[in-house]
């Protein structure tokens, strides 16, 4: 145990964790150079395709130091994105230190600090790492000033590396080696390993990423998961080293995987722990903080036919991502499908991309809401995520929406388009200061329903990509909120309601007029798309109908016999309009769901 160490490497969006992570398995020559290439760790084409990282993977690295002694270094490289920020705090309970990433060019940053404070949580050793020295933008000695004004940490043990071109790498293994501390743990104890990930192998049933704290576990040992108490024969036990490579026993302190044939995925907890059904452990390892859904969205099959088979993928995908939550839900639209609640807007979308991509799943998502409380008048409290359950208007004593604490760290030049950005959203401004030269940090308070739309875009184009955004959940505060309905021809689609505040009720519903109305096909008679406030019509427009042009045989003659043939078309198409039932396409949910500007 004393050649072992664990590590993480934390930072914010795009301050260069995955590059690093690359440079470090090729010095280590886990991976020939022409089998290489740039995110290796990052194995989803989604992870690829979006230059970010959503999924933490772990890596076994051999290092020798120049005595010749041989150490086994595990890295897990984790996402940067508030909406996986799970993620990481898993990756922090199988580790004893953290790289914290700083980019020279960018410095301090919403996340850095998210993340410096989760390692701390977990008691970590914290080497601070400036990134990027390279650029010619990058300012060193600022970054290290901030690292050790908004951090405390102490700027003389930062290592100043460049992972892109592999400037100062070789200082970071040994900084690990030495600063961080080898895990504490008993080979002689009964097992106990923590499940901090798990993903489903179509040919070997699901696979368990583990850290053993104590024993050690080998080929043929009959487990036992502790909180569903199923019992399990071990058929493979090894490393993470690119590609899964089976070793013969993982013992204290060791992070690897194991295959013990677990068929059902349901059976496997993140945060579970594993012992030896022979020599169990007295009580379980703690395991992680359930985590609370911020964002809640339906998710329908396409067909109704599939709705089984999107229930199995869901629960497969629910293995590999457990910050997600779903339930049963049904509508008279859409059929039969699923209430999910996700950690973000960008979670949700990663989670659609993935159903569609992974388990070739074709669904339609409806408008993402957050979770609304209700005071009624019979005394009782009530929380509702969805639209379709909002209360009846006349019981309603009081409704309260939730709230969050938004801290934005933009260049100077930006503060008054962010702040425009902020107040139209509804939020209150509560402090501003300065961390750095340039440099000014905004907190805001508002509502989280703003921000759920596409807060983080606006912020991203207003402030050219320099802006980043971090945010913590407050409390409910009363405010006064509408349910906006949708009727198409008078018949309410219940897919297409969404809550919202009053002030924002009409633009809202105007917005989702005009959009359907591009969407929806024209039909032989007039379409009216009205958004509704109860029985109040708030907003409307018309889809006008096809026209034949019944007058064309007409040449001349008396203007009378036009009209007689155009009146007679009126009453053929009022009575059309009376049966005619309307087809509404996928494209139509989506296209209310985007942004004006998109």
């Amino acid at each position: 145990m004393r050649h072992l160490r664990n590590f993480s490497i934390v930072a914010h969006i795009d301050h260069g964790k995955s590059t690093l992570a690359d440079r470090l398995i090729q010095e280590a020559g886990l991976v020939e150079a022409r089998q290489f290439h740039d995110q290796i760790l990052d194995s989803m084409d989604l992870e690829r395709e979006r230059g970010i990282t959503i999924k933490s993977s772990a890596v076994t690295l051999p290092w020798r130091s120049p005595e010749g002694t041989l150490y086994q270094i595990n890295l897990i490289d984790t996402p940067g994105h508030v909406d996986f920020s799970y993620e990481v705090s898993r990756a922090l309970a199988a580790c004893e230190g953290v790289l914290l990433l700083v980019d020279a060019a960018q410095g301090v940053e919403a996340q850095t600090l998210a993340n410096l404070y989760a390692a701390m949580e977990h008691d970590l050793v914290i080497i601070p790492v400036v990134n990027k020295i390279d650029l010619p933008a990058a300012d060193v000695e600022g970054a290290l000033a901030q690292i050790e004004r908004d951090l405390g940490l102490d700027p003389t043990e930062a290592l100043l590396v460049s992972a892109k071109l592999g400037t100062g790498l070789e200082t970071v293994l040994p900084a690990v080696v030495a600063r961080v501390p080898p895990p504490k743990g008993e080979l002689a104890a009964p097992l106990k390993a923590l499940i901090f990930d798990a993903f489903y192998d179509p040919f070997r049933g699901t696979v368990v990423a583990a850290r053993v704290v104590d024993g050690r576990v080998r080929v043929g040992d009959q487990i036992q998961l502790m909180a569903s108490s199923g019992q399990y024969k071990v058929e493979e036990v090894g490393l993470f080293r690119v590609k899964r490579e089976p070793c013969a026993e993982l013992s204290a302190g060791m992070v690897g995987y194991l295959i013990a044939g677990i068929k059902t995925v349901s059976d496997v907890a993140i945060g579970d722990t594993l012992t030896l059904a022979t020599d169990p452990a007295k009580e379980p390892l703690p395991g992680f903080k359930t985590v609370k859904p911020v964002v809640f969205s339906s998710i329908y099959p396409i067909s109704s036919d599939d709705y089984l088979s999107l229930a199995e993928s869901l629960e497969k995908y629910k293995l590999n991502d457990s910050a997600l939550v779903f339930q049963k839900d049904s509508s008279l639209a859409l059929g039969l499908g699923f209430r999910c609640g996700f950690l973000g807007l960008l979670h949700l979308e990663i989670v659609q991309e993935r159903l569609e991509r992974e388990f070739d799943q074709a669904i339609i998502m409806t408008a993402p809401s957050v979770r609304y409380q209700f005071q009624l008048k019979d005394g009782r409290e009530i929380f509702i995520d969805n639209p379709q359950d909002y209360p009846d208007p006349s019981f309603i004593e009081e409704s309260l929406e939730p709230y969050i604490r938004a801290s934005v760290l933009t260049p100077e030049r930006y503060i008054g388009a962010v702040m425009k950005l902020a107040l139209d959203r509804r939020g209150i401004s509560s402090t501003m200061g300065y961390p750095g030269p340039g440099r000014a940090e905004m907190v805001f308070e508002m509502p989280l329903a703003e921000v759920v739309y596409d807060f983080y875009d606006k912020l991203k184009s207003i402030t050219q990509g320099y802006g980043s955004f971090d945010y913590e959940l407050l409390d409910y505060r009363p405010n006064k909120l509408v349910k906006v309905d949708i009727l198409l021809n008078g018949e309410k689609v219940d897919a297409l309601s969404v809550i919202t505040h009053k002030d924002r009720a009409r633009p809202r519903a105007l917005a989702m007029c005009e959009r359907l109305k591009d969407e929806l096909p024209r039909q032989q008679f007039k379409i009216a798309i009205q958004g509704a406030i109860g029985g109040d019509i708030i907003a409307r427009s018309t889809i006008s109908a096809f026209r034949k042009d019944v007058t064309a045989k007409c040449y001349g003659g008396d203007i009378t016999r036009k009209r007689k043939l155009l009146e007679k078309q009126k009453k053929g198409k009022k009575r059309m309009k009376m049966v005619g039932q309307i087809e509404v396409p996928q494209s139509a949910f989506i296209a209310v769901l985007r942004s004006e500007e998109e």
